[in-house]
């Protein structure tokens, strides 16, 4: 596991990040009646996300596709995931929704891809700076 976590670059994490996130806020917009329903989420909170997210994705793939990522950049990615991570958390916690169990597994399990991508960014922009490169 190390080796892997090693080779990754915040590049490919960024992209990586960019590909899962951007799935899912689709799927929040254009199935956000169906989810809402499966999962007992208020519809409007689903294409509120879908609709943070796509820019966010925007974001991602520009930071990615730059011919070196500017570190401040990459801590913002990293700060993103973690404040959505943590948003997640507070929104099932409020008691301003009421999902059923698969809609509190739903959040739970896309907040804990995105707080997986925060480490991930964070171990690759570790290891690049210790290794003396630049975080490209």
């Amino acid at each position: 596991m190390r080796d892997l976590l090693e080779r990754v670059s915040v590049r490919s994490a960024i992209l990586a990040d960019a590909t899962v996130s951007g799935a899912a806020g689709l799927l929040m917009l254009v199935a956000a009646n169906p989810l809402g329903d499966l999962l007992d989420l208020p519809v409007m909170l689903l294409r509120i996300a879908g609709l943070i997210i796509v820019p966010y994705v925007g974001f991602l793939v520009f930071v990615a596709t730059r011919s070196r990522i500017v570190t401040t950049s990459a801590w913002a990615v990293i700060g993103a995931n973690l404040l959505w991570t943590a948003g997640s958390i507070i929104v099932l916690l409020s008691g301003h929704v009421d999902p059923n169990a698969l809609g509190v597994v739903f959040v739970l399990v896309q907040a804990a891809v995105v707080a997986l991508f925060a480490e991930l960014q964070f171990l690759a922009l570790h290891g690049e700076r210790s290794r003396g490169m630049s975080a490209a």
